[in-house]
């Protein structure tokens, strides 16, 4: 099976923009919007959940010691925050 094309940004917001009846620049404020918002609650570490569609939330991967894989030397890698987005059945159904 071959996957279609990413969707970009711009292809999103005209997408948002059709399904809402709205300008794309109207709909481009609201993706703004709600990426911007989704953003500011993960940095104050807070959950955003999106019943049935799913949940951004973050994590935090402790400091290790690792190796470099082609001098065997001892490498330190350091504590990092990443973010993880667990489907919603929803969206698990509708793709499946």
């Amino acid at each position: 099976m071959r996957m279609e094309k990413p969707l970009n940004k711009q292809e999103l917001i005209a997408a948002v923009a059709e399904k809402a009846d709205l300008p794309k620049a109207k709909a481009g404020d609201v993706v703004e919007a709600l990426f911007s918002s989704i953003e500011e609650a993960l940095a104050r570490k807070q959950e955003v959940r999106l019943v049935g569609f799913g949940t951004f939330v973050t994590a935090t991967r402790k400091a290790a010691k690792g190796r470099n894989p082609r001098t065997g030397e001892e490498i330190d890698i350091p504590a990092s925050v990443s973010v993880r987005f667990r489907p919603g059945k929803g969206l698990k159904d509708a793709v499946s």
